[in-house]
């Protein structure tokens, strides 16, 4: 097959879908690889480490989309919101296929349409079921754990405080206090590098299943009462009950199928919010993860609880893309109040571009390899249940209907 590769064009994007590595192995497999000059500079790969690796480099965009069966793509749909993908679009040859982050939960997106008309299939990493056989092509993880490596390092820049403890002529230096709200894999990752900078780390998660995770790290995991069976309404006794399943043992009522976070209702957050008010004052740094695929980030730190934090400290958001956990945030900006910090970075992934693309080529070549069949093409229609849970578009018909139900 013929595989395009593109220069991203959503703003600040830096990284590629394939590194020289992958390309390598793509073209010992059979197939060709077409890049658009450029399109791996911003990540530090070269034109001449992919003509060493097999690749044909062309100079024009469109020579590119024209030749292509294949396009590999980080950011496609993000992308739509500019400019360029209609014209990119227009220019894709019938029965193509379109492989990399589609943002798929709204199937009425017009990205979709104009690539429906054009008869073209579509693949989204997104949508990959969390199963064992599919963790070589798990993007999303690869993604969220550079992110939660960065939020760490950037809130140990910004606090005007060292991290760990230092003992010194002057005196002792006592380490700074890192909260980490959400422990998915940016979280966890965020908890195990705070924690090798020398601070003292606390952790919590609506899924109390992770609790042993986050004390493998060597971090507290802060512990919240729900509303019990006692409730006076009939949400708090819902409510209750799947917690104290969930310190039982079984799975909490806000983790779905997966393992992700499921999103849960105000009272609910309510019940963490009392708690979470005394958490943030004490800490030094709040680095914020909570999120539900294809929703809006559920806000769970309130302008009430940034001021009651210590003048000078520091709060990252990594929801900040999806509205962001603190209700303070803003996409993309740095805000101040009460002398607290509240950034709000944005595809924070981007700013690790080398290793990132590098994490991601292995994992959309792991992905389009699933998909072959034995012709060495892509084979949509196989039963399979990587290819049938990632598959949103065949030959241009909507598969995916949108948010599954976990």
């Amino acid at each position: 097959m013929k595989i395009g590769l593109l220069q991203e064009t959503h703003p600040g994007e830096r990284r590629v879908a394939l590194v020289p590595a992958q390309v390598k192995q793509l073209v010992k497999a059979g197939h060709e690889v077409l890049l658009q000059s450029g399109a791996g500079e911003r990540s530090g790969y070269l034109d001449e480490h992919y003509r060493e690796a097999g690749a044909e480099v062309i100079a024009e965009r469109s020579a590119v989309l024209e030749q292509l069966e294949a396009l590999f793509a980080v950011r496609f749909a993000a992308a739509s919101r500019g400019e360029t993908v209609e014209s990119d679009i227009a220019a894709l040859p019938r029965g193509a296929l379109v492989l990399g982050f589609l943002e798929p939960y709204d199937p009425q997106a017009p990205v979709f349409g104009a690539l429906a008309e054009r008869g073209v299939s579509a693949v989204a990493l997104e949508l990959l079921p969390r199963i064992t056989r599919a963790q070589s092509m798990d993007a999303l993880s690869a993604t969220a754990n550079l992110a939660g490596y960065r939020a760490a390092v950037l809130a140990a820049e910004r606090l005007p405080r060292v991290f760990p403890m230092m003992m010194t002529a002057a005196g002792t230096i006592i380490p700074a206090q890192v909260f980490v709200l959400g422990a998915g894999v940016a979280g966890l990752q965020a908890i195990a590098t705070a924690g090798r900078l020398g601070a003292v780390v606390s952790a919590y998660d609506v899924r109390s299943a992770v609790r042993e995770q986050v004390l493998s790290l060597g971090a507290k995991f802060v512990e919240i009462e729900v509303p019990d069976a006692g409730a006076d309404d009939e949400a708090g006794k819902r409510e209750g009950a799947g917690a104290g399943a969930a310190a039982a043992g079984g799975k909490s009522a806000a983790e779905a199928a997966g393992g992700y976070a499921k999103e849960m209702d105000e009272a609910f957050y309510r019940a963490q919010r009392e708690k979470l008010t005394s958490v943030i004052a004490e800490s030094d740094a709040v680095i914020t993860t909570a999120a539900v695929p294809g929703r809006s980030a559920p806000r769970l730190v309130t302008e009430e609880m940034v001021a009651g934090m210590k003048p000078g400290s520091v709060l990252i958001d990594l929801a900040a893309e999806r509205g962001g956990n603190c209700e303070l945030t803003r996409a993309g900006e740095t805000v101040e109040h009460h002398g607290v910090q509240i950034l709000g970075p944005l595809n924070i992934a981007s700013s690790l571009a080398y290793t990132a693309s590098r994490l991601y080529s292995k994992n959309i070549t792991a992905l389009f390899e699933a998909l072959l069949g034995e012709d060495g093409r892509p084979e949509l229609q196989k039963d399979d249940e990587i290819v049938a849970a990632c598959t949103v578009l065949r030959d241009g018909e909507l598969l995916y209907g949108g948010m599954r139900d976990e």
